[in-house]
This record gives structure tokens, C-alpha cells and sequence, in this order.
């Protein structure tokens, strides 16, 4: 139902420590789409129940950084009631319905909604106060054809970014640098192999907002945001371009070890098998091996993915192959059955026999 996967020295740790709170000090939250709608129920658990304040006391903040699917998540986990506040994000975003050739700036409108929803009156002021839960946003800076929105210009720069990539992975800082919009508290730093420029922001009521919505805008699918408060006049885009599913270590000034075991990071993901950034989707290049020795996967098993309706998982593509009502109540049956996730988690837990955990292939 749920695999669990390890880099070597997360392994040690649970063998040695156990599956608890307090060895975690770091979250990611992926980019896809709707694809994070199977990990919902386990959002939901981890949220209510492992990372709550009865467990939390006397343990190191936790970090939450998420891009794109992953900023939104952590806009939701910084909240107070972050159960509430992850499923006004799954339900807003299941019932959207587009027309039949939505533009991009329609489909950014309804975008912004989202993100009014997500927060209500009070979360964003939540997320930035919050000391224990710390959210990070990750956003793309875009620079020469990138930054336009004329869709012949753009996806002239993404098919150079594409090269550039092939190249080497490094050569993206050429058009994009790497945006942290963080907690105030946060004293993270991104430590990334292929140095791509990272430059770090504070949350405030006055760029919340538009931080989380660039995080989220898709290069050829919605517009960018081209004015957030006190930065340089770019055009800002999906987080998801430079870190999809993340090649980086992430290291806190707070951070401390936990009974000798290192600061480890727990990422439920919906895929065994990470890759690094938007233009990495189809290409046999792995991640650094060293990016995930602390890192802890939770993965929903191919049995439980072949349980689903139409044997996959959510993703984009569901939009134009689905009539709206097929794809509403398709959505909301993969967010019920991820229940089965969470009382999976919840029994290993209980049983703390961490002998079968799997080693991160990178």
C-alpha cells in the first residue's frame, strides 16, 4: 500500500531511532499538478498527527519547502488548522472547470482564487508567524525568451532550455535563478550541485500572495507574475523549472542532530524515483546520490496506484481527456481512497519495523 524509501543514512536512523518526529527537520513538497492528489491523505495524518504539538514540544522547527503543487501544500501546512486548509486546496482545486480552450490568463484568474481560498482571512498572516512550521516557497526567476508571454517566444526559450539542460544542468542558471520566498524566521540555505543561483525573501502580507501564485504558474499554460514586492522586474514562474522533484541539500543554521543521527528530511512523493528539474521529466539523468542520503520517501505502492480509477494517478492531462464531471469524480475518489495511505503510515508506526525499507535509487 505504502513503500518506504531511504537514502543510507536515513536507513541507519530509523534503524537505530526509530520513525519519530524529532529526527525530521526538513519537508518537501514536489511539483505536478494533481498528481499530489494522492498524497492527500497522508498530508492530512502527517499534519494532524505526527508533526502535532504534542509532538512537536521541545523538537527543531520544521523547514516546509515546497515548489508549484509543493508551495501550495506548504501555504497549507503553516497554517493553524492545516487539515482545513489542505482540503480547501484539494476541493477548490478538484471542482475547477475550465472552457474549452481556456487562455492563460483564465486559467491564472481562476489560479488566484485558489490561493484566496487557500489562505481565507487569516492563513497568510498565519503561515508568516509561524515559528515551529516554517513555509518556503521555491520560485523560478525568468530571464530573455522565458520571460515573455507570446507563446512562439516562449517556447523558443524553453526548447533553449531544454538544450541547455541536456548539456549540462548547471547551464540553466544561463536563464533562470532560483527564487526562496521563506518564513522570517528561516534561516535555510539551499546547497545545490549544479549551482544555480538561489536568493532568499521573506513572506509578508505584501508578497504572499503573488509568490505563491508564481510558484504555481506553468511556462506555456498560465501567465507569469511579473510584479512581486521589492524584487527586480522579471517575470517569475513554476518553481518547478529548476526543482521539480529537487537535487539539493537543504542546511539550517538552527538545525541540530537529534541523539547523534542527522537533521533528516521526510518527502512524501508520489514517485520512487526523483527527478531534478521541469526538463529532466523525460530524461534517464538521475539525482545526486548525496541530495537524498537523509531524505525519507513515502510513496503510494503500485498496487495501490492500480487500485485507483483508470489505474493511475491524477495528473494535468485529465483536464482536456476528461469531460469535467468524469474528471470531478474521479479526482474526489483518488482524495477518498488515499485514506487507505494514512492508516497504512499510521500501522507502520505502530509497529516501528523499518527492516524493509528501501534504498532511494538515484
Amino acid at each position: 500500500m505504502l513503500d518506504i524509501y531511504a537514502g543510507k543514512s536515513a536507513k541507519k536512523a530509523l534503524l537505530t531511532h526509530g520513525f519519530t518526529p524529532h529526527l525530521f527537520t526538513h519537508f518537501l513538497g514536489a511539483s505536478g499538478g494533481p498528481k499530489w492528489f494522492t498524497l492527500f491523505g497522508l498530508d492530512k495524518y502527517i499534519f494532524s498527527e505526527f508533526f502535532n504539538n504534542t509532538n512537536m514540544a521541545n523538537a527543531a522547527p520544521l523547514n516546509i519547502v515546497g515548489s508549484s503543487a509543493g508551495a501550495f501544500r506548504a501555504a497549507c501546512f503553516a497554517q493553524k488548522n492545516p487539515v482545513a486548509a489542505i482540503e480547501r486546496l484539494a476541493y477548490s482545486y478538484a471542482h475547477t472547470e475550465y472552457s474549452t480552450k481556456p487562455t492563460a490568463n483564465e486559467i491564472s484568474t481562476k489560479a488566484v482564487t485558489i490561493v484566496d481560498h487557500i489562505f481565507g482571512e487569516h492563513g497568510a498572516q498565519e503561515v508568516i508567524n509561524n515559528k515551529q512550521l516554517k513555509a518556503h516557497f521555491i520560485v523560478s526567476q525568468c530571464r530573455g525568451l522565458t520571460g515573455y508571454e507570446s507563446k512562439l517566444a516562449q517556447g523558443a526559450g524553453l526548447l533553449a532550455s531544454m538544450t541547455l539542460n541536456k548539456i549540462n544542468r548547471k547551464f540553466l542558471a544561463l536563464q533562470y535563478q532560483r527564487y526562496v520566498f521563506k518564513a522570517p524566521s528561516s534561516n535555510i540555505n539551499i546547497v545545490d550541485p549544479h549551482n544555480i543561483p538561489s536568493h532568499y525573501h521573506n513572506l509578508s502580507l505584501a508578497n504572499i500572495k503573488s509568490a505563491l501564485l508564481a510558484s504555481g504558474s506553468i511556462p506555456m499554460v498560465m501567465s507569469g507574475v511579473k510584479s512581486i514586492t521589492n524584487l527586480p522586474n522579471y517575470t517569475y514562474r513554476d518553481g518547478g523549472i529548476i526543482d521539480y522533484h529537487f537535487d539539493f541539500t537543504l542546511e539550517d543554521a538552527q538545525t541540530v542532530s537529534v541523539n547523534e543521527s542527522p537533521a533528516l528530511t521526510l518527502y512524501p512523493h508520489f514517485n520512487s524515483m526523483p527527478k531534478a528539474g521541469w526538463f529532466d521529466k523525460s530524461s534517464k539523468r538521475g539525482v545526486s546520490q548525496k541530495s537524498y542520503d537523509n531524505t525519507v520517501l513515502l510513496v503510494p505502492s503500485a498496487r495501490f496506484i492500480q487500485s485507483l480509477p483508470y489505474q493511475k494517478i491524477p495528473d494535468r492531462n485529465d483536464f482536456t481527456q476528461m469531460d469535467a464531471k468524469t474528471r470531478i469524480q474521479y479526482w474526489l475518489t483518488v482524495l477518498s481512497e488515499t485514506e487507505r495511505l494514512a492508516q497504512a503510515l499510521h500501522d507502520l508506526l505502530e509497529k516501528q519495523d523499518w527492516s524493509k525499507v528501501k534504498l532511494i535509487e538515484a
